[in-house]
């Protein structure tokens, strides 16, 4: 490929929470890089997929929702989010499209009026949105911001993805791209491996365990064979929460490493040998140290 017409950008994914943000980064990807639930605030840390179209790679940056802050990890999640979005060749606002426009989105739109970066409109989950309300969004979005353009997809379904998708390609400057080919993420195995393990946590407890829990990997290694082997511990604040974690018999922890480590032997191509341990540890997201390991920078 001719480095001179190489396009490379960055395209900073934003929206409230449960937009479907990792969603569409993952469509746009081809492949799986950012981790998905159906509850909210799943992404806690920027996370960066690198999708290719043509002759361009798109850096795109899975932002943590934006919401209004309670907790110090809230506010370090928040903060990433905009810091994700700082500098971006392109800001993309993400709505849920059958949700609608709530005080949350009208928020984000609020605090992008004062960002200099061009900022585009995507209204997500058509497969399941009432057309004539969705049209209706678009039209009250965008009376509220004038959006250099406006996006009707399913990330889900892919519907409108690749349109979009040649789309931003096009906004991106021309310049040699920063990662090579075959790469579809910046995270490292250690982070990929703490998001896989919370993403069965999220699925397999759904409200029984809150967000006052962690996934800490403490040791990475890859044997001789070839198979990566990975300790984690997953921190929770209280002895009940524990119990919750490990289920009768231990059947939960069981399941959750199961199934944790059958996505991680498929995102890596390996044998995983996954071993999680459950801590209860009060107060955790007080640990400056743990923030390191989940991509966060500490906030006051």
């Amino acid at each position: 490929m001719n480095i001179e017409t190489q396009r490379c950008g960055l395209v900073a994914i934003v929206g409230a929470p449960n937009a479907g943000k990792s969603t569409l980064v993952n469509a746009l990807v081809g492949q799986k890089v950012a981790i998905v639930s159906p509850k909210a605030q799943t992404t806690r840390t920027r996370l960066m997929g690198l999708a290719i179209q043509d002759e361009t790679q798109l850096l795109l940056v899975d932002t943590p929702g934006i919401f209004t802050p309670e907790r110090r990890l809230d506010r370090a999640m928040v903060a990433a989010a905009w810091d994700g979005a700082k500098d971006a060749d392109v800001i993309a606002l993400v709505v849920d499209g059958k949700a609608g426009v709530g005080s949350k989105v009208q928020a984000i739109i609020e605090s992008l009026a004062a960002r200099p970066e061009p900022k585009i409109l995507i209204l997500n989950k058509v497969d399941v949105a009432d057309k004539p309300r969705l049209l209706g969004h678009a039209a009250k979005l965008n009376e509220a911001f004038a959006f250099e353009e406006t996006f009707f997809v399913s990330a889900q379904t892919g519907d409108g993805v690749e349109e979009m998708k040649a789309a931003l390609a096009a906004r991106m400057p021309q310049a040699p791209w920063h990662f090579p080919e075959d790469q579809v993420s910046d995270a490292t195995d250690r982070m990929l491996a703490a998001e896989v393990t919370r993403e069965q946590l999220y699925l397999q407890l759904h409200a029984e365990l809150p967000y006052a829990s962690a996934v800490e990997t403490e040791k990475y290694s890859e044997r001789e064979d070839g198979s990566v082997e990975i300790h984690q511990q997953i921190l929770v604040e209280r002895d009940t929460q524990r119990a919750i974690v490990l289920g009768k018999g231990g059947t939960r922890i069981k399941e959750i490493g199961a199934r944790a480590r059958a996505e991680l032997s498929r995102v890596m191509g390996v044998p995983v040998h996954l071993y999680l341990h459950v801590k209860v540890k009060p107060g955790w997201e007080n640990d400056r140290s743990l923030y390191r390991e989940i991509g966060l920078d500490w906030v006051e």
